[in-house]
């Protein structure tokens, strides 16, 4: 059963999304408040070349404090399509555009808190066609082999969630560069 909204308060509206405290009665008639992040959506990508390398990125992550190897992502200009999102994001972050682009799954990024709504597409028939990178994002490329990149996954290696739920989606598309 669903809650009972009682109110909602925008306390925080940032670039890229805002937080939000709503004020919920349960079923059990017990009032309750949570904050919640509206986002407005974002896609992932697995680049994937000719020779089944696949393009990661790694950038400062300050939440984190260190440097994070994450498949490249990005956020949707408003309600700019996802699959315009993915092909405009993979240029900016990796300088390669796809010529050819496939929805492999989405999910939601973080649902005990969050509105993020994530899609993830396949990228292939690369070719080198850059757009200009972010102004606050520092990023370099990595080119790691398939195998290598799934192996790093599995042992804890690549510790970003949307680049670890992107690999389990893309799997059966990527076991084709596998031979």
């Amino acid at each position: 059963m669903p809650f009972e909204l009682i109110k909602s308060d925008i306390i925080l509206q940032g670039r890229a999304f805002k937080i939000r405290r709503d004020t919920l009665r349960t079923s059990s008639g017990l009032e309750t408040k949570l904050e919640i992040i509206e986002h407005g959506g974002s896609v992932v990508i697995v680049p994937v070349d000719p020779e089944g390398n696949i393009l990661f990125v790694r950038q400062y992550r300050h939440a984190t404090g260190q440097d994070m190897l994450e498949l490249p992502a990005g956020t949707r200009d408003g309600n700019e399509p996802y699959e315009e999102c993915a092909a405009r994001e993979i240029r900016e972050e990796t300088g390669m555009e796809a010529g050819k682009l496939e929805k492999v799954g989405e999910f939601f990024l973080a649902p005990g808190y969050s509105t993020e709504f994530m899609m993830v597409f396949l990228a292939t028939h690369l070719k080198h066609n850059p757009l200009d990178a972010d102004e606050d994002e520092f990023l370099s490329v990595e080119k790691i082999p398939l195998r290598k990149a799934m192996e790093m996954a599995q042992s804890g290696k690549i510790l970003d969630a949307k680049s670890l739920a992107a690999f389990l989606l893309a799997k059966s598309y990527l076991e084709k560069y596998l031979d």
